[in-house]
């Protein structure tokens, strides 16, 4: 490229020189999207048709497989799209729309991450004043607070990385990743600015969601009742391992030291914190959580029975 400041278009990392592996890489992108888009189409419909269900950590739940099925959709069609084509390219507004919308969706995830925490924290910690504090009124405002701070985060970071002048084109990354976006700027300091900003709003989240856990497993082992504890962990548990994940797998990719040329482990976290967490938060959900699994169980049932009278009745 030569120097001008704004490039027409970015030039993406390719899974492999190979015809065949890009294939076989475009087939296994497609079964991960697939199963992705799958698991979490299927929390929200059991959770939208199961009024048992209506309440404010499924209503957080289904918010949370709403943003797992926009940021998978960001990066995973033109990675797929890219291989199947045996191309690389992808245009300079196509770039910024990747950066906005990854940053968008993975900044609501952690706003509402966090505001998970507070709901668990009152329902267990005082759960007499629980319909009284978690009102309707209260979820649908914290939602509402989760999306705009996540939309202010994308705005905020996408501003910032292409306010700055490129060097190059050439993106070591299959999408559009801020950090190798930084790479081939002449100043990045404006920007470096913001990162620093939001690691240390991302910390004072993390401290609180620790805090409220603290609060949540002294209240828990303090039950008396075994079936209570039991019921405890399984609506705590698999939202600490999604912290935990998004939390490990976003600071692998993006404080872990850089490198100056493509390397495997970059391509290894950038999957890990981009595909892994929306594709296996339904299945933890599902697992550790029984009236979820019953809802989809109803679910499941209701199709196939539906599907058998109709070929009964119409064969």
């Amino acid at each position: 490229m030569d120097n001008r400041s704004t490039p027409y278009y970015f030039l993406l990392l390719k899974f492999s020189d190979s015809r065949d592996l890009q294939i076989l890489c475009f087939l296994l992108f497609l079964t991960l999207y697939l199963t992705t888009i799958t698991g979490n189409l299927l929390i929200i419909i059991a959770i939208a048709f199961e009024h048992r269900l209506h309440t404010p950590m499924y209503f957080f739940m289904m918010n949370l497989a709403t943003m797992d099925l926009g940021s998978i959709s960001v990066t995973i069609p033109k990675s797929m799209l890219n291989s199947l084509l045996n191309a690389r390219s992808i245009s300079y507004f196509g770039c910024v729309a990747q950066v906005f919308f990854l940053t968008f969706f993975l900044g609501s995830d952690f706003a509402l991450l966090t505001a998970m925490a507070h709901d668990r924290y009152v329902a267990i910690c005082n759960p007499l004043r629980y319909e009284t504090i978690m009102t309707k009124e209260a979820c649908v405002q914290m939602t509402a607070s989760v999306w705009i701070s996540g939309l202010l985060y994308g705005v905020l970071h996408t501003s910032c990385t292409f306010a700055i002048s490129f060097c190059s084109n050439v993106v070591d990354q299959y999408f559009c990743e801020i950090p190798h976006l930084l790479k081939l700027s002449y100043n990045d300091l404006v920007e470096v600015t913001v990162l620093a900003f939001v690691i240390i709003v991302v910390f004072l989240c993390f401290i609180f969601i620790i805090a409220s856990y603290v609060q949540i497993f002294t209240a828990v082992l303090q039950m008396t009742s075994v079936q209570g504890r039991q019921k405890a962990f399984s609506t705590c548990i698999p939202h600490l391992i999604i912290v935990s994940l998004f939390i490990f797998s976003a600071a692998t990719a993006y404080l872990r030291p850089s490198t100056n040329s493509p390397s495997e482990l970059d391509l290894v976290f950038a999957v890990l914190y981009a595909v892994v967490p929306p594709m296996i938060n339904p299945f933890i959900y599902s697992m550790r959580n029984k009236e979820v699994k019953t809802a989809l169980w109803k679910l499941i049932s209701l199709k196939y029975f539906s599907n058998s009278f109709l070929l009964q009745k119409y064969p």
